[in-house]
């Protein structure tokens, strides 16, 4: 699902997901916000839909939100990724998992968002998504990398947060675990 957050001034964010709980949950707590306006744009996949474009705000943060359960999820973010301005990828592009401590989530699935997330030089963030206090704690760190994407943070711009939170991948993640 896509969802588009806007902070102050305009500034929007897209999340996108397929598990709609989590992801109203995430806009609602989005929408809350006070310190910034946030305006929230749910959607199962990219491209959004063509109606509105003209009037459509721009996008400050596309979220791709990967339930670790689902390899439909997976499918859907990978299918969705080649939509999207190649600028989005300088700082304005992270990933969101969830269920990644469930026993039923295959740990070759999260290996791949991490190669995904490593290889688009995005930030990878882990969410809670079954208690409120995990949602709360997922939304903050979305809306601080919101607000450098959307341009309200002196000094720092979404390029620079992305390098420091990106995903990278130990130089053995092929090799087996023998843990």
């Amino acid at each position: 699902m896509t969802a588009t957050a806007c902070g102050a001034g305009g500034n929007r964010a897209t999340l996108v997901e397929s598990e709609e709980q989590f992801q109203q949950s995430l806009a609602d707590v989005l929408v809350e916000e006070t310190s910034v306006t946030v305006n929230v744009r749910l959607a199962k996949s990219l491209p959004l839909p063509m109606e509105n474009d003209e009037s459509r705000p721009r996008i400050d943060l596309v979220v791709f939100i990967i339930n670790l359960t689902s390899e439909l999820s997976l499918q859907s973010a990978e299918a969705s990724l080649k939509y999207l301005d190649p600028g989005y990828f300088l700082g304005k592009v992270c990933f969101m998992v969830t269920n990644a401590r469930n026993a039923s989530a295959p740990a070759e699935r999260l290996d791949a968002v991490r190669k995904l997330a490593a290889s688009l030089h995005c930030p990878l963030l882990f969410a809670e998504n079954q208690t409120p206090d995990g949602v709360a704690s997922a939304t903050e760190r979305l809306l601080t990398i919101l607000k450098v994407a959307a341009g309200l943070v002196p000094i720092a711009t979404g390029l620079y947060v992305s390098n420091l939170t990106r995903c990278t991948l130990p130089l053995d993640i092929d090799q087996p675990s023998f843990d």
